[in-house]
């Protein structure tokens, strides 16, 4: 069967009675790849088909069965893998975690600049010196292998060969295959081999050129930078004994990195505490600067910025929690002494500070009365955000809302979820008044992501609200140009909630497109009601 017929006719066919396939989405080396969904609650997964006429069938089974089994935050989870028939052809299938982006999309946009090749370049030889100590080749390492899954950098895992096993050799030969696979020899080397060509191609758009195992080893560019015209030198020598080694590679990159004392040690515990496979730390490479992948796809640069959010959002965090702290016991001396108790008064919203008292209060002098306004005035001014936190690159402000009732809440405490808002005024008799928004969610979208926006990324969501202001069904009115912030818009509106819109006095379900605006500066966020 072509492949043409393959992804022209599979597509809404169940494999194994679990997995349908919902879109396709490639095909490389006989290999079909197809959308589909996985676990409960279920989430997006990709699985491949392969003819199990194929020579290699055994070989890939075996490998399938073996990456299930293994854990590193760095490779792409297998799920499942076996043998299936559709329409009456054997195939064998494997189903793993889907890729947000693809690092070979990015290369022919732009090569990689030396920072960014760096902190590829790192988790690439940790997940490889992973394997590898599990008697583990890769095997098809190469640009297309390498993705982002959110904010991490991974490995394919689905094409594992033991170490050291003699395979049968590829009719379809690339600047990937080091010359003694020719022989089906794989080795760990065989992995150095392909990195040294990927970095090559990373940095300048293309291959190292390379005519055969008869030839003489592949040139380095003139335009690569050191150290990584060294590295991919060394990586791509034709005799696999002269290749350097993946420490080596890591004393390259960060001459004063202190490496694992014996690998030994990591074998001896995967053989005693199987349960707990270990999971090296990446090595201290230099760190992420905040201009890094400022063109790369978003999934992509947020996985490169990935080491430094971790580090950014700790400290965020705790700025976070004193300024809370600070902002609480300013407010708390502010208070005029016949007030009720703290939390009596601060659970009230901003919004009902002007409601009307049941009984009429006593006249009060102006020096109070002024003394009254300015500690009104100050509770309502929000505390002032550190600069590296975050999460505040994303703030929703929709333009029906006055700056007064849009305080953080850091510094003033909102209803609890429980507790009704005020209502809005309905016109009374019949007919019909619109909706409202009850309760935004902000994408949850990373810095390092923004930094890579030029301009402005629109994404409009349409959302269907229930009578009780659910959102009961979310999609695209439109997707805009990114998948990653599309699908960061559109899992926060499924978590929005509304006050229902009214037809003759009942609550009625609508309709709203909520317009997301993602720039460097931040999220912002326009609701408009469509129906009724």
């Amino acid at each position: 069967m072509s492949a043409t017929a393959i992804h022209g006719d599979f597509v809404g066919r169940v494999v194994s009675g679990r997995f349908t396939l919902l879109r396709w989405l490639s095909s490389s080396r006989g290999v079909e790849t197809y959308l589909t969904e996985f676990g409960d609650p279920s989430q997006k997964a990709t699985v491949k088909l392969v003819p199990a006429s194929s020579g290699d069938a055994e070989t890939r089974m075996s490998g399938w069965l073996a990456a299930a089994n293994l854990s590193h935050p760095h490779l792409i989870k297998v799920f499942a893998s076996g043998r299936c028939e559709i329409d009456s052809s054997p195939m064998l299938y494997v189903v793993t975690e889907y890729a947000d982006e693809v690092l070979a999309e990015i290369i022919p946009e732009r090569a990689l600049t030396p920072e960014e090749a760096r902190e590829m370049l790192g988790p690439a030889v940790d997940a490889l010196a992973y394997l590898h100590a599990k008697g583990f080749v890769h095997g098809r390492l190469k640009p297309s292998n390498i993705m982002a899954v959110g904010d991490r950098l991974k490995l394919s895992a689905d094409g594992l060969i033991l170490a050291g096993a003699i395979g049968k050799p590829s009719i379809e030969r690339t600047i990937y295959d080091a010359p003694e696979t020719i022989q089906g020899r794989i080795g760990t080397s065989a992995d150095v081999w392909a990195l040294g060509a990927t970095l090559v191609e990373i940095l300048t758009q293309r291959p190292p050129a390379w005519y055969g195992a008869a030839a003489a080893e592949p040139a380095v560019s003139d335009s690569v930078p050191e150290p990584f015209a060294t590295v991919a030198q060394e990586c791509l020598r034709k005799d696999p004994a002269r290749r350097c080694t993946l420490d080596q590679i890591r004393m390259r990159l960060d001459p004063g990195a202190v490496l694992p004392p014996v690998k030994k040690k990591a074998v001896l515990e995967f053989k005693t505490r199987p349960e707990e496979p270990a999971e090296p730390a990446s090595p201290p490479l230099a760190s992420v600067k905040p201009a890094i992948a400022a063109a790369l796809k978003p999934a992509i640069a947020a996985a490169l910025a990935a080491p430094r959010r971790r580090v950014v959002v700790s400290t965020a965090v705790v700025t976070l929690l004193i300024l809370t702290l600070v902002v609480w016991a300013i407010r708390s001396n502010h208070k005029p002494p016949s007030q009720p108790a703290p939390q009596a008064q601060n659970a009230l919203p901003t919004s009902q500070a002007a409601a009307p008292a049941p009984q009429a209060a006593p006249p009060q002098s102006s020096a109070e009365t002024s003394k009254r306004d300015q500690s009104a005035a100050s509770a309502a001014v929000p505390a002032p955000v550190p600069a590296s936190q975050d999460s505040a690159a994303a703030s929703i402000a929709p333009p029906s809302q006055s700056s007064a009732t849009a305080a953080p809440a850091a510094s003033t405490p909102t209803v609890p979820p429980s507790q009704p808002q005020p209502a809005a005024s309905q016109p009374s008799g019949s007919g019909a008044s619109k909706g409202a928004v009850a309760q935004q969610v902000e994408p949850d979208v990373l810095a390092g992501a923004l930094r890579t926006i030029s301009g402005t990324v629109k994404v409009a969501v349409r959302v269907s609200v229930d009578a009780t202001g659910r959102v009961t069904d979310a999609g695209f009115e439109s997707a805009g140009p990114s998948k990653y912030f599309g699908g960061k818009a559109i899992d926060a509106a499924r978590h929005w909630t509304f006050k229902p819109a009214q037809v003759e006095g009942q609550a009625v379900a609508s309709v709203w497109i909520l317009h997301f605006d993602f720039k460097q500066s931040g999220v912002t966020v326009s609701p408009v009601e469509t129906a009724p």
